[in-house]
């Protein structure tokens, strides 16, 4: 299937797996490029040298384009956009919006450029910087989200930007994908549902829980970082929101020290991140410190396989999804869907179908 985001990036198909911080490492990455479709590396729980061996390993597994995701913010994003330039990575993908310099650095490369936004004025304004692409996530997206609908915020980036718009949250089969081009997206974006399949290296036991889920069971807190972030509700969210904010505090602190250990960063890379952090999104000082909660508390899931530990960031399409395919089954399937939705529509003069008139007819 054919559109400006397949041509733009040379894809088969128009479907992107996100970058997942935990979740979307070499090997999901590899077994969706295989499949036809966009595989986004997740590098803001990586260091350099860990990115550059993760991006040789996905390019050892396929001859495919596939893309890295990037904190814009963060103290060493130069050296990283370095090395995707050097190992030949296809898509920079972005969750808070480049600086122009950056976009000009990359697309001088040769390097496609597409970030995450969740509202209309942010499109805008990547787009006159220029970039190439723009993935909308709608409030149903996993993860951090905003609280505007897909189907509300969708078309409004879609009249304000002349670039390929990819749509995010609430998509998960070929009648999505078709709802989307439908609303003026050139294709769509799922990390839950590439979460749950069979290529994806979360512990079965918390793809179980997952799959256990029903749409109620999928929320939004700030009780985790401070900011609205949509994940499975489980005892421990509960436990979250009734503590008080000096628990809060405390425990971010002990996740700070971990993380530090983990990414092997500096206590003066950590706070230079910290003031990146809290100028790009203008967080208080303690919304900072929380945030050192949410790398740590995924890892404990998606890693450890400790859901009582840790947090599941979750789209609401999780109370839908009921099985594990491997990325080539579920990609199939989906563009399966999305034909046969098609060739179901009603159309002039179809068989068995309404057809459409003229006045008086």
């Amino acid at each position: 299937m054919r559109t400006a985001f397949t041509d733009l990036v040379g894809v088969r198909h128009p479907l992107v797996q996100t970058g997942m911080g935990w979740v979307a490492g070499p090997r999901l990455v590899s077994a969706t490029a295989n499949a036809g479709a966009l595989g986004i590396l997740a590098s803001a729980t990586m260091t350099v040298p860990e990115l550059r061996a993760a991006i040789r390993k996905v390019a050892s597994r396929t001859d495919a384009p596939f893309g890295v995701n990037l904190r814009a913010d963060a103290g060493d994003a130069e050296e990283r956009v370095r090395v995707m330039i050097e190992e030949g990575v296809r898509v920079a993908s972005f969750a808070l919006a480049p600086s122009r310099e950056l976009i000009t650095r990359l697309k001088g490369a040769g390097v496609v450029v597409m970030p995450s936004i969740g509202a209309r004025r942010h499109a805008e304004k990547v787009a006159a910087w220029g970039a190439d692409a723009v993935l909308v996530q709608g409030g149903e997206g996993g993860g951090h989200t905003g609280e505007v609908a897909t189907s509300v915020l969708l078309p409004q980036v879609v009249d304000a930007v002349g670039i390929p718009v990819i749509a995010a949250g609430g998509f998960r089969d070929g009648r999505g994908l078709i709802a989307a081009l439908a609303f003026g997206a050139s294709g769509v974006a799922m990390g839950t549902r590439f979460l749950l399949t069979s290529d994806s290296t979360v512990p079965y036991a918390v793809k179980e829980r997952y799959l256990a889920a029903s749409v109620k069971d999928i929320t939004v807190t700030t009780k985790v970082d401070g900011l609205p972030h949509r994940m499975l509700r489980t005892d421990l969210v509960n436990s979250l929101e009734r503590g008080g904010r000096s628990a809060g505090l405390l425990r971010a602190v002990r996740h700070a020290v971990a993380f530090r250990e983990q990414s092997g960063m500096s206590w003066s890379q950590l706070l230079r991140d910290a003031l990146a952090m809290k100028r790009g999104k203008a967080l208080t000082w303690g919304q900072v410190l929380l945030a050192a909660n949410t790398p740590m508390m995924l890892r404990a899931a998606m890693v450890e396989g400790r859901p009582d530990l840790g947090v599941m960031a979750s789209g609401q399409i999780a109370g839908l999804i009921e099985d594990l395919p491997s990325c080539a089954e579920l990609v199939d399937r989906i563009m399966a869907e999305a034909y046969g939705t098609l060739a179901g529509l009603p159309v002039a003069g179809g068989p068995g179908r309404p057809a459409v008139g003229t006045p008086g007819d």
